[in-house]
């Protein structure tokens, strides 16, 4: 990228840092950081109408525009370079030649291809589109990007402003002013470190070791991860739901504790601690829900089990303590762990997302166009990561690195991690020492 070209140079957030590290570890093999975004339309589609959205979006978000370097060679803080003018990679898939089952596979295996390629970090922009037409009048678009550039919660947010960019012609007047990514980079500029490094350092104290549930020494693994399925019953779902609503907790509070009983009997260990993805977007901030960016963090959730405490005040006990930590949850996953001077603190993550993609109000803004499914896929680096996703039915998704865990396991661990979940919303006034986690079954 020349000088010419250059609108300006940013830092990173500690996520972004972390990522461009993952990226830069290992260039020979598979990115599990590249994430990807399909959705499936119905109706008379204008490819190089759609084109000119995309590249529309680019002109309006500064930061899609990045390419990430080191200031020099391995030296100093890496930075983001802000192109001035980045045209969207297009291609157009035609497969409308081929019967159905063909063009299923064909799909399926451009897809892979397209996960498989890897982006240069340095070369912007590290996102690409491909449409295909697999019928007159059914596409699927679909988003290949790093998960460097974005979050989850932003992408139905890009996918909105491309569609109200594809029925204007590239028209942007329609669109509210965009609340700048850098804005937020200043927020995190702004921050008290040292106060936070205090804080985590008095959450973290007293922990003797990591809490490993694969192999030691496997974190920095790069197999991408295998995926298991599993789908909480309505009226379990239905009945978590109520007992959260009555006790004054969250669902993420539920998933926590569940995961932290479910990870201290697989351990032995009555002090747990897993990562968990927080939303990273600070409500002081005008205009933060409508940003676009990578604004999640992962952090450290430490719990300690006590065997005579309930249900019921263990989840009550976790929301507290979670809460106090609200404010310094922007810190790096590095500079935690280095204030806790253990190494890497675990090798299980859980995330729950609070941002489906409601197609019934995403088709509303097409014009001509139905969103007949949407489906996204990401992935971490770590051996096993719990994400769970909100509806009448929770949906778990159990990511696992098939060479460190198998899929039995896995499967297995699924069904203790929904057992579990059934005892908090049956009897939370059950004691910790009472919930028999490594004999449980989902019933």
């Amino acid at each position: 990228m020349s000088k010419s070209r250059l609108e300006s140079i940013l830092p990173l957030s500690p996520l972004q840092e972390g990522l461009l590290f993952h990226a830069l570890y290992d260039e020979q093999s598979p990115d599990v950081y590249v994430v990807q975004l399909a959705l499936e339309f119905e109706g008379n589609l204008d490819s190089e109408r759609l084109r000119a959205a995309a590249d529309a979006v680019l002109k309006r978000h500064a930061n899609l525009r990045a390419g990430f370097r080191q200031r020099r060679q391995q030296e100093g803080q890496p930075v983001q370079l802000i192109a001035a003018d980045v045209q969207a990679p297009w291609r157009l898939v035609d497969l409308r030649d081929h019967d159905a089952e063909e063009r299923t596979a064909g799909l399926e295996r451009a897809v892979a291809e397209e996960k498989a390629h890897r982006f240069d970090m340095a070369r912007p922009p590290l996102l690409r589109f491909t449409l295909f037409q697999m019928e007159e009048e059914r596409f699927v678009l679909l988003l290949t990007a790093h998960h460097i550039l974005l979050d989850g919660w932003s992408m139905p947010i890009l996918m909105r402003e491309l569609f109200e960019l594809y029925g204007s012609g590239g028209d942007d007047a329609g669109l509210p002013r965009v609340a700048p990514y850098r804005d937020y980079l200043s927020w995190l500029a702004a921050k008290d470190r040292e106060t936070s490094k205090a804080a985590w350092a008095t959450a973290l104290s007293g922990l003797e070791e990591p809490c490993h549930l694969a192999p030691a020494g496997s974190v920095e693994g790069v197999a991408r991860p295998e995926k298991i399925t599993r789908m909480v019953p309505a009226e379990l779902t239905g009945a978590l739901q109520e007992r959260a609503r009555s006790r004054g907790l969250t669902m993420n509070t539920l998933v926590q504790g569940a995961w932290a009983l479910l990870l201290g009997a697989l351990t032995g260990r009555d002090d747990v601690v897993f990562g968990t993805t927080v939303s990273g977007r600070p409500p002081e901030l005008p205009g933060i829900e409508s940003m676009v960016g990578l604004f999640i963090n992962t952090v450290p959730v430490r719990i300690r089990l006590d065997s005579t405490e309930t249900l019921l005040d263990l989840l009550t006990r976790i929301q507290r303590e979670q809460s106090d930590l609200l404010d310094h949850q922007y810190l790096s996953l590095a500079e935690i762990q280095h204030t806790a001077g253990i190494g890497e603190l675990f090798d299980t993550t859980t995330v729950f997302e609070n941002y489906p993609l409601d197609a019934e109000e995403f088709s509303s803004s097409i014009g001509g166009l139905r969103l007949v499914h949407a489906e996204g896929d990401d992935a971490t680096h770590y051996p096993l990561s719990l994400a769970v996703l909100p509806g009448r039915e929770l949906q778990l998704k159990l990511g696992y690195r098939s060479d460190l865990l198998d899929a039995d396991t896995v499967d297995s661990i699924a069904s203790r991690f929904v057992a579990v979940l059934r005892a908090i919303a049956e009897d939370p006034a059950l004691r910790v020492g009472r919930v028999d986690v490594l004999s449980a079954a989902e019933r």
